[in-house]
């Protein structure tokens, strides 16, 4: 695996970045990444022309057991969302968090976004997980797949999301995003975040990625042209939306206003569910969550929640409908005494 370097971050033609300055800081590497395998034209997949690209959801993902000695579900759920799109969920007998990762493939790249919250291995295995999603989707295409190079970043800095990227340490033809700041956002090559959106091609299928603090620092929101599914991460999310820093998140969510205001948006997609199809907030560190509701969310919930968070004036936990927008009360759920007065109602 290439690690980041501090000062020099990532090669082109990984990103293809919309401002020419951010451009100029993608300066070529003696070990940028190795040219991915070009296909005739005929053999190349179609990300453009019939959007969205259709994808379906599970009626029910794994979400944990009574019993974690007695879980029978697999260690990672796989869900092929069409035929290009992979969803993943790490089983809740290995991590209450249970994050969902995605997998996007082009016809040049394939893009994991999140590696989970276990780092060994022979604990749990992603990393056989993945390379066997990539193996099969080359198969069915006509790839090789180590002629595919694997891109691994996060949507941010908190150990749940990318714990796990130590296992591909050893992999080949594989990048990784820095746990800093940062490289971050120079994995990107952003020079004005967070409000700079960047591009990234993976060969036909782009992803627009910018920048969405509030839950923490740093932070990154996600949009694939192709399913145009909107990946939020943990500052919104289908469950206790911990906002430290209040006014960095309501900027962000103006952010995302004004994107699904020009952009078309199939689903809105956070990292984690915490919340059941009837509203009750499942307690924190929970692992079995037998009727939890769905991971996407709707265009119109982002904007209610949005609507929401206008009227909010003081730290509390307040419930949307769909989510529960913690302002400033990290480590406290719905469930617990504080001094914060709880508002259901709104």
């Amino acid at each position: 695996m290439d690690p980041m370097n501090r000062r020099s971050f990532m090669a082109l033609p990984i990103a293809s970045v919309l401002l020419p300055v951010a451009n100029a800081m993608m300066l070529p590497e003696a070990d940028s990444e190795p040219a991915a395998a070009e296909y005739p034209l005929a053999e190349q997949i179609d990300f453009s022309t019939h959007v969205p690209a259709p994808g379906s959801f599970p009626d029910k993902w794994i979400c944990g057991s009574p019993s974690c000695m007695d879980n029978q579900d697999p260690p990672v759920q796989v869900h092929w969302y069409n035929e290009h799109t992979a969803f993943l969920r790490q089983n809740k007998a290995y991590s209450y968090e249970a994050p969902f990762l995605h997998l996007y493939f082009g016809n040049k790249r394939v893009l994991m976004l999140d590696q989970g919250f276990t780092q060994l291995r022979t604990d749990w295995a992603l990393r056989d997980v993945v390379d066997d999603c990539i193996e099969k989707w080359c198969i069915r295409h006509g790839r090789k797949s180590e002629d595919i190079p694997l891109l691994l970043a996060f949507s941010h800095l908190h150990a749940d999301h990318y714990a796990a990227i130590n296992q591909f340490a050893d992999r080949p033809n594989t990048r990784y995003m820095g746990l800093t700041h940062d490289e971050m956002v120079g994995f990107w090559g952003m020079t004005n975040y967070p409000e700079e959106r960047v591009t990234l091609d993976l060969g036909g299928r782009n992803i627009l990625i910018w920048g969405s603090p509030g839950h923490v620092i740093s932070e990154f929101a996600y949009y694939d042209t192709y399913t145009q599914i909107l990946y939020t991460g943990d500052m919104f999310y289908r469950g206790r939306c911990y906002i430290s820093f209040w006014d960095k998140w309501f900027d962000s969510m103006k952010r995302l206003i004004a994107f699904v205001d020009t952009y078309p948006v199939a689903h809105v997609i956070g990292c984690h569910v915490e919340i059941s199809r009837t509203g009750e907030d499942y307690p924190y560190g929970v692992t079995y969550q037998p009727d939890e509701a769905p991971v996407q969310l709707t265009v119109a919930e982002l904007r209610h929640a949005f609507e929401v968070a206008k009227t909010i004036t003081k730290p509390g936990i307040y419930f949307t409908g769909s989510v529960f927008l913690c302002n400033q009360t990290r480590g406290t759920t719905t469930i617990d005494k504080n001094p914060y007065a709880y508002s259901t109602d709104i």
